[in-house]
């Protein structure tokens, strides 16, 4: 019998997932990340690897790998610090509970994103025999309708004490005005937070290479019912954080993450060029 409610993960957690998995069947050791779990739950088709967005698209997905290193690496060192909360808003398919269990078990961990994707990544990974511990917190959000700050709350989330929020995928989507109203919600995290933000450049910005791709794949989101909103150049996102009153504004470029990830390697993996974080304390 068929459950009348069939959850499935939003397009682009699934594709980034694969993109992760895909770094490692089809690039060179040593691996910026080893993550293959968003693969098990998806069970992709046997030819998944030509699929035009997997087969054409390697510079994106060493985009997507050295962004899931540099926010893992983060992670970890703030765990290492003492902080006991870690939140992910838009987590995706992300599996850093599942790959690093002994230090997941120090820290609170939560999982926003929206309620499908959550609802499918939970089923599939009871099915795939992975438990869920009680410190793997996931917070559904309809971001449309209801307030990721609220849900937050509601999932015993303790702003007295210090938090590590990261936050990939998901500026693109939204307007400066909502962008800002996220930046000044994290400013009421307890002192000593640390955030990590991803953004995107303006495609005039982009290395040559980088535009085509761009360009399609801002006419595909648009096609879609999900189109990019926000591309913002580095200046005006430290100064729209230093406005907001954030501490220790700096931004992570791709060519820094190409100098920490990628230097000496074989197989000339680099990473496209549109993404840049914002790092900052509160």
């Amino acid at each position: 019998m068929e459950h009348k409610n069939n959850p499935q993960p939003d397009n682009t957690a699934a594709r980034t997932a694969l993109w992760r998995a895909l770094h490692v069947f089809a690039d060179e050791q040593p691996y910026i990340i080893e993550d293959k779990v968003g693969y098990e739950l998806l069970q992709p088709e046997q030819d998944w690897q030509e699929r035009p967005d997997m087969k054409y698209t390697k510079r994106l997905r060493a985009s997507i790998v050295a962004r899931a290193r540099f926010v893992e690496d983060m992670a970890k060192d703030q765990i290492n610090q003492g902080v006991k909360q870690y939140v992910l808003l838009g987590a995706g398919l992300d599996s850093f509970a599942q790959r690093n269990k002994n230090l997941a078990r120090e820290v609170d961990i939560y999982e926003i994103d929206q309620p499908e994707t959550l609802a499918w990544k939970q089923e599939k990974l009871v099915e795939n025999g992975y438990s869920i511990p009680d410190h793997l917190h996931f917070v559904p959000v309809n971001f449309e309708t209801s307030s990721w700050w609220d849900e937050l709350l509601k999932q015993g989330f303790d702003f007295s004490q210090r938090a590590f929020v990261s936050c990939t995928g998901v500026t693109l989507y939204l307007t400066r005005e909502a962008i800002t109203d996220t930046l000044r919600k994290l400013t009421s995290l307890a002192p000593g937070s640390t955030i990590a933000i991803a953004f995107y450049l303006p495609i005039a910005e982009l290395d040559p290479e980088d535009q085509p791709m761009q360009e399609m794949a801002n006419k595909g989101a648009a096609a879609a019912g999900t189109p990019f909103v926000s591309f913002f150049p580095v200046a005006a996102v430290e100064k729209m954080a230093n406005e907001i009153g954030l501490k220790a504004v700096r931004t992570v470029s791709t060519k820094d993450m190409e100098e920490k990830y990628f230097k000496g390697r074989k197989d000339q993996l680099t990473p496209a060029s549109g993404e840049f974080f914002l790092v900052a304390r509160i």
